[in-house]
């Protein structure tokens, strides 16, 4: 017998499901602690506006830093949505939200992405 595993992201706002291409898991880093959440398109761009006047006032700086001025590792170096695809496409299992896995990632990686 075979086994699917279906992975869907879902709004951590509203808790609506995302069908593809309808959102996205947005990173950022405040007081150096670094988050993602995951966001349809209109929740996104409403969160996105909520900084922009922020972000304009703002400069950017190189690797984050905490309050003590000590480096923050970078929040990360793939892309969420291609993994989760490639994890379906491959029968790996995934949560449906969340961190995926250091294991995932590094089948992910090991495959050529």
């Amino acid at each position: 017998m075979a086994q699917r595993t279906r992975v869907e992201l879902v709004d951590d706002v509203d808790g609506k499901i995302l069908k593809d291409d309808e959102g996205e898991t947005v990173v950022f880093t405040l007081d150096g602690v670094s988050y993602e959440i995951d966001l349809s398109n209109k929740n996104a761009d409403k969160f996105r506006g909520h900084f922009q006047d922020y972000i304009a006032a703002g400069r950017k700086r190189g690797a984050s830093r905490g309050r003590t001025g000590s480096a923050v590792a970078p929040s990360r170096d793939y892309d969420p949505k291609a993994v989760r695809k490639w994890a379906e496409s491959n029968k790996v299992d995934l949560p449906a939200r969340g961190r995926i896995p250091r294991a995932v990632l590094e089948r992910f990686r090991a495959a050529g992405n």
